[in-house]
């Protein structure tokens, strides 16, 4: 049998570079699949996180509380609870696979067939228009509509780059507070 001590034993006698091939090639798998859990693993827990999140804002007192609270959560947490507030409405969201390392897009969620990319930021202050315009030339290269969803203050040059883009929509504010409470997207506009 292949998986004998024996056979191992006749390996290294007869070719040790082939053996250490093999051990390369089985620590390398079994870092791969260690990897491949902690990552799912990682998005079990933050996914459990966004619904307790979820869960809480309707609890808290008023709307500044409710965006003071988004702002301290896990950055990873709100690309989730974003991605949890669009599946309560009905509509088919798509994961990333990884967190970082995303090229600016946390997701997508599809409305009426139509696929649009979503980029979640957790900020206090002002959103970065470099940011908005970066996620605006990657709508254009993808051919999708997005959303750019953030905790911020959407500044005037923000909100420049979003009235000359037909793809891109920004949601924040009380917009953002209207999504997470489950009121239909069609029932309120874009900032």
């Amino acid at each position: 049998m292949i998986g004998t001590p024996q056979t191992v034993a006749l390996l290294l006698s007869v070719n040790p570079l082939l053996a250490a091939g093999l051990v390369v090639l089985l620590i390398v798998v079994a870092w791969l699949f260690r990897r491949k859990t902690a990552t799912a693993r990682r998005h079990r827990r933050y996914r459990a996180t966004a619904a307790r999140v979820h869960q809480r804002l309707p609890e808290l007192n008023g709307d500044g509380q409710r965006m003071s609270y988004l702002r301290k959560i896990n950055p990873y947490v709100f690309e989730e609870l974003l991605l949890l507030a669009f599946e309560r409405q009905g509509l088919k969201v798509e994961r990333n696979a990884s967190y970082s390392g995303d090229g600016g897009l946390d997701g997508k969620v599809f409305i009426n067939g139509e696929c649009w990319l979503i980029q979640a930021k957790r900020y206090s202050r002002a959103i970065s228009p470099g940011h908005v315009r970066d996620f605006d030339a990657l709508l254009s290269r993808a051919g999708h509509r997005g959303f750019f969803i953030h905790t911020g203050r959407t500044g005037q040059m923000s909100q420049a780059v979003c009235r000359t883009s037909s793809r891109l929509k920004i949601i924040s504010g009380q917009n953002l507070l209207r999504l997470l409470s489950g009121i239909s997207l069609k029932e309120w506009s874009h900032e």
